[in-house]
């Protein structure tokens, strides 16, 4: 049985507007992520397909609100106490404070974390 919590997890990276615990349990990775600054995510996910993230998520909010953009689409949105799933193909922005926990395919996810690595440093 694989387990994870935000105390126990194998990686920490804090990118400045996120602080982000993971672990990787049998090729998902979860997340303990908390928002240090309010941001839109979308700016950073331009350079993948389609502009936005390709990984799917299912998730909690703890605490805090996100809000979920898909093209064509109304925004979602996602406040303290829901469950989500975030399809492929959205773009989310996080309110400063907000608290969740995320399960995504750990090689999609990659692809994700490199492009908004990738977008933090030429900032």
């Amino acid at each position: 049985m694989g387990k994870a919590s935000s105390a126990s997890a194998h990686k920490v990276a804090d990118y400045g507007v996120a602080v982000d615990r993971s672990t990787e349990l049998d090729g998902y990775t979860v997340n303990f992520t908390t928002i240090t600054k309010s941001h839109d995510l979308g700016p950073m996910l331009a350079s993948l397909p389609g502009g936005n993230c390709s990984c799917p998520h299912w998730g909690y909010v703890f605490k805090g609100r996100l809000i979920v953009r898909y093209p064509g689409s109304a925004a979602e949105v996602i406040e303290a106490g829901d469950a989500f799933y975030m399809r492929p193909g959205h773009a989310p922005e996080a309110e400063e404070g907000t608290e969740l926990v995320q399960f995504s395919p750990t090689e999609q996810l990659a692809e994700t974390e490199a492009a908004i690595a990738k977008a933090l440093q030429v900032s």
